[in-house]
């Protein structure tokens, strides 16, 4: 896996749409060609909360880091508001399994580092740090550093980062795997509010069935080694969502069964 070029066009439109192509990615192994993904076929209009399931190895993370440009495709096209991606993509907000703050810096000078790196003023750093910090709950942590905080205060960072500068999309890559399950309920609830206020168009891996549920409108269902799209599920739940309450439902209930039963068929034992 290597990076490509050092920037790709950022788009100016405000609204993202995905569009995916005969997706195919090969790389090598222990001397041995291995085929990732195979023919993915995707689109995502602008606005879209969409989830990713499927079993491990599938492909998922790949797929992320095609969309993010720091991996070449060896075959297929993928194209954002119709501009091609061809390297990496600063038009993309990219929240990691890991939260990856300095840790010499202070949570404030963590989260302003991509207005940093725009040349944005100091007083709008300052002015978006604010606002997004008090969105979150850690409007009184600005002068702590990341050792001071929790997991999930972590994240709840790492998530403001990537959306400071206002991307059109967000790729999302299992961000709240190393969770308990009390915090990760909050954190869905906390990414939640934040989309229903931006309508970000939003890609979100995850190995969760439950959470893909709670958040998407729809589920993508890639299928084992090398990955495709098998199934796509639209998730008709009324907005805003309980996503403690939710779960209980008969409605999410079917779902489950649903997507479960689709993902069985994948696992190799």
């Amino acid at each position: 896996m290597t990076f490509v070029q050092p920037f790709a066009p950022v788009s100016s439109v405000g609204d993202a749409a995905l569009s995916i192509d005969r997706l195919t990615v090969d790389y090598e192994r222990d001397g041995q060609r291995v085929r990732a993904l195979q023919d993915l076929d995707l689109t995502v209009p602008p606005r879209e909360f969409l989830a990713v399931v499927g079993p491990s190895g599938c492909g998922k993370s790949t797929l992320l880091n095609v969309l993010v440009g720091t991996l070449r495709p060896s075959g297929g096209k993928v194209a954002i508001n119709g501009i091609p991606v061809t390297g990496i993509n600063r038009a993309i907000g990219y929240v990691t399994q890991e939260d990856n703050l300095l840790p010499w810096r202070t949570l404030l000078h963590n989260v302003t580092l991509p207005l940093e790196l725009r040349n944005y003023s100091r007083a709008d750093q300052r002015r978006l740090a604010s606002d997004y910090l008090q969105r979150v709950s850690l409007d009184q942590f600005e002068n702590h550093y990341p050792y001071e905080l929790s997991g999930g205060m972590r994240q709840r960072a790492n998530i403001v980062r990537a959306l400071i500068y206002d991307p059109p999309l967000m790729v999302m890559d299992e961000p709240f795997g190393s969770l308990d399950a009390f915090t990760r309920g909050k954190m869905q609830r906390l990414l939640l509010d934040l989309w229903e206020r931006s309508r970000k168009t939003v890609v979100f891996i995850t190995h969760d069935l439950a959470e893909a549920i709670v958040l998407a409108d729809r589920v993508a269902v890639i299928s084992r080694r090398p990955g495709t799209v098998k199934a796509l599920i639209d998730i008709k739940l009324p907005r805003p969502r309980d996503t403690f309450g939710l779960k209980t439902t008969a409605e999410f209930h079917d779902y489950y069964s649903r997507i479960w039963s689709l993902l069985a068929e994948e696992v190799v034992d």
